[in-house]
């Protein structure tokens, strides 16, 4: 079950999400969301802090919470899955897997998760959906001495992340993001419910172990009107950089 501060802020985003507080308005007053909730000034403070912390309002010493944005936001400041990411913000989360297979490994498969060239892996296609609603595609390629973890659990799995660190210990402590838009092909316009050729935001990730081993390499496939990345930077450290396009890099 989730905090009551987690439950308010789920309520308060729906609202949000739905317009009834529009980009622009104010939310309700503390006191008015206490005497909503019947909860106490720092349940209803910590669940403000949520939405300012994911950018949907404004907070300012003294004054009205404003909304700023009605769209989802996923930072990278800290590495979590889209399922803890999910769960940290209130959202109902669904998974299922659509494919599951063992493959040779390619070119790109032996470079991202360093394997010698006869290696063979596990290719998986899940569907993540939020609320009800299909938003994510994750093809995700594991190396093999996760292999058979991965194929044991059960298809529904929402998230990997926390199996894998329950069952074997495996825990994925850094990751590389890589972020462009693709056209959605057949398959992605219809497990995600859009047209075919309509953008699609994609993030390609590879996540190590805290010794650097490769874990998973992923192309992960959003509807854009889903969620949106948040970035924060300050003159003083950027963690965005801007990679050219090479010639020939596999997309």
């Amino acid at each position: 079950m989730p905090a009551r501060y987690a439950e308010i802020a789920r309520v308060l985003r729906e609202g949000i999400m739905s317009a009834t507080y529009p980009v622009g308005a104010h939310l309700p007053s503390e006191p008015e969301l206490m005497r909503t909730f019947g909860a106490a000034r720092g349940t209803v403070r910590q669940a403000v802090t949520l939405l300012a912390a994911e950018g949907l309002i404004g907070v300012r010493q003294g004054a009205r919470r404003v909304v700023l944005r009605n769209e989802r936001s996923q930072s990278f400041a800290e590495l979590h899955s889209f399922a803890q990411w999910a769960h940290l913000h209130g959202y109902e989360i669904a998974s299922r897997v659509h494919s599951q297979l063992r493959r040779p490994a390619t070119e790109v498969d032996c470079r991202k998760l360093n394997l010698p060239a006869d290696a063979q892996v596990l290719d998986v296609l899940r569907v993540r959906s939020l609320d009800g609603e299909p938003v994510l595609l994750e093809r995700t390629v594991y190396p093999p001495f996760l292999a058979d973890e991965i194929e044991q659990l059960p298809a529904d799995c929402v998230s990997v992340t926390e199996s894998l660190r329950a069952r074997v210990g495996t825990i994925f402590a850094y990751g590389e993001h890589l972020i462009d838009a693709v056209a959605a092909g057949s398959t992605d316009a219809r497990l995600l419910g859009v047209r075919r050729g309509s953008p699609l935001l994609r993030q390609r990730r590879t996540t190590t172990t805290p010794d650097g081993t490769p874990a998973e390499y992923s192309d992960d496939r959003y509807r854009p009107d889903s969620v949106t990345f948040s970035i924060r930077n300050s003159v003083g450290e950027n963690p965005l950089h801007r990679l050219p396009l090479t010639p020939g890099t596999p997309r």
